[in-house]
């Protein structure tokens, strides 16, 4: 809870379902309070069904400056914005808007680049790696974009739905320079692994991969956040793999967030 609290608090609240989860809340309060700004990040459980009234709702309060968008929302809400980076614009979601001038929303995608500065940051070589994606939706898109961005020689994308998988390829067709194909989730071969999809936020989850199939040599990361150590997490540490969690991702996205609500110097082209 920020030390003031007040008529003039600015609120940020983060829309997801399920919601108990976020780590960004105190997180992002904290930053605010370390940049002097009078702002609150709240968690708000909201309904895959209700996410068109709510957002009706937080568009006429005054006080609310801006939204964090989770699982299941990042791509409705790209709806809600009259305006969005172009990345947010090329895959049609959104992890975060803000207000603009004229009370309208602006969208951004910051998944990506936060995924990959999570596994930078602890060690992964991304710069001409093979790299096996699991899930393409709306977090593993974004990371397509950054993974290819960050120079990466070969992705291959799976999805249980492969519809999804090649519709993202075909998205990065400005990117793919014959480095992007559709495979199956057989991480052999890859330096790199990343999960991109729910797969471990229940217990009863199978693995994104076999864990037969990974080894010392491969950089294992995985975007869930507050659950601990994911199954993946702890099959690839046991192979003896270099791991990033979800919980480095949303360390790194913080930042990002801050710019993007207080400053709006995120890098990306409005309409």
């Amino acid at each position: 809870m920020p030390e003031k609290l007040d008529g003039a608090t600015r609120l940020f609240p983060i829309i997801g379902d399920p919601i108990e989860f976020v780590k960004s809340p105190q997180q992002l309060t904290r930053g605010f309070k370390l940049r002097d700004y009078n702002g609150l990040c709240v968690p708000m459980q909201v309904a895959k069904a209700d996410l068109e009234p709510v957002m009706q709702a937080l568009t006429l309060t005054g006080n609310v400056d801006g939204l964090l968008v989770t699982m299941p929302h990042k791509v409705a809400a790209f709806a809600c914005c009259a305006t969005s980076s172009d990345t947010a614009r090329l895959l049609r979601c959104v992890s975060v808007i803000r207000r603009n001038p004229d009370g309208t929303w602006h969208g951004d995608m910051l998944d990506g680049l936060a995924f990959v500065k999570a596994q930078t940051d602890r060690g992964a070589r991304l710069k001409d790696g093979r790299a096996l994606l699991v899930g393409a939706g709306a977090a593993g898109s974004a990371i397509a974009i950054a993974l290819l961005t960050a120079g990466v020689r070969e992705l291959i994308i799976y999805d249980a739905d492969e519809s999804r998988a090649t519709h993202l390829k075909a998205l990065l067709s400005d990117l793919d320079r014959n480095r992007v194909r559709v495979g199956p989730a057989d991480p052999v071969g890859c330096t790199l692994v990343f999960n991109a999809t729910p797969m471990g936020l229940a217990e009863t989850d199978p693995l994104p991969v076999s864990a037969d199939l990974l080894d010392s040599s491969m950089f294992v990361g995985d975007v869930i956040a507050g659950h601990g150590m994911t199954p993946l997490l702890k099959a690839a540490q046991s192979a003896g793999c270099k791991t990033s969690s979800g919980v480095e991702m949303v360390d790194a996205v913080q930042e990002m967030m801050l710019d993007f609500f207080l400053l709006g110097q995120h890098s990306g082209r409005s309409t």
